[in-house]
């Protein structure tokens, strides 16, 4: 505003000046929000990669304490089954789906047995903040994210009834880790990983070496990245290259299972290297 002294009141902006002043806010802001963004993300992507180095050393440390034992790894009946019992055996026995189920949001299922009680009872570190899947039936229902977002390589831990044999019956010619010690290079093998909401359900993340089909596939919130928590207790992050690796992470966008097309095939290579070496290494 300006004082005009011949008149003796107040001019008000012309029209020039207040569209040069939103110019001047609009240009502000399309430089500020990106980085908050961005900044955001990172923070996000932060978080992530500290509740799979959380998860990972309460497994190891699980092994110390049951001498040098992975943690149950189980099937969903088998853990259904285990709960209705009153056993709470297997490393997270909250099983994921897109109904109402109580287990989605239940996280004293999180807390109780398996590594639970070497994380203190704290829910948070079993999901990633950027997961926010949830399905119609849920929003509906006031939801805005489930309580887990990671599995543990099937190929690690006991994964009863379908190692009664010592052998995993869903990968037979490969290695099935019962100890910690049994593992030949802990740098390279995952305990566990981000998971596509699709395929979660039970936290067992299982595919089958040389098939090259995925029964369970892994997330992609971060920029088309997965974090993974290895065996040595460091956390690692892979960019996926090809877009059937990366389906939006909404209900029923993976198609699950699905066969891997002859062309990109280098995810699904990479992933089963870092799951379990051949029988007799």
């Amino acid at each position: 505003m300006h004082w005009n002294s011949k008149r003796g009141r107040r001019r008000a902006f012309t029209l020039v000046e207040l569209l040069v002043v939103i110019a001047i806010v609009t240009i502000l802001a399309s430089l500020i929000l990106p980085a908050l963004h961005g900044a955001k993300t990172r923070a996000q992507t932060t978080q992530c990669v500290n509740n799979l180095r959380q998860l990972t050393l309460a497994c190891l440390v699980y092994a110390a304490d049951a001498e040098d034992a992975l943690p149950y790894n189980m099937g969903e009946a088998e853990i259904r089954r285990m709960v209705a019992q009153g056993e709470y055996l297997n490393w997270s026995s909250a099983i994921m789906n897109w109904e109402l189920d109580p287990d989605n949001t239940n996280t004293a299922l999180l807390a109780r047995g398996g590594i639970g009680p070497e994380l203190s009872g704290v829910p948070q570190v079993y999901r990633c903040p950027d997961d926010r899947a949830v399905s119609d039936v849920q929003a509906n229902a006031g939801w805005r994210f489930r309580v887990r977002s990671y599995s543990m390589n099937a190929m690690t831990g006991n994964a009863g009834e379908y190692t009664r044999t010592g052998e995993n019956i869903n990968n037979p010619d490969y290695a099935q880790f019962f100890r910690l010690s049994a593992i030949p290079s802990t740098a390279r093998i995952f305990l566990f990983v981000e998971e596509h909401p699709d395929s979660i359900n039970d936290g067992y993340f299982l595919n089958r070496a040389g098939s090259y089909e995925w029964i369970d596939l892994p997330a992609s919130y971060h920029g088309g990245r997965a974090n993974f928590g290895c065996a040595d207790g460091h956390v690692e992050s892979y960019k996926w290259r090809h877009g059937s690796t990366k389906p939006a992470p909404r209900p029923d966008q993976a198609q699950l299972p699905f066969a891997v097309p002859p062309d990109e095939r280098h995810d699904f290579r990479w992933l089963m290297y870092r799951t379990s070496v051949a029988e007799g290494y």
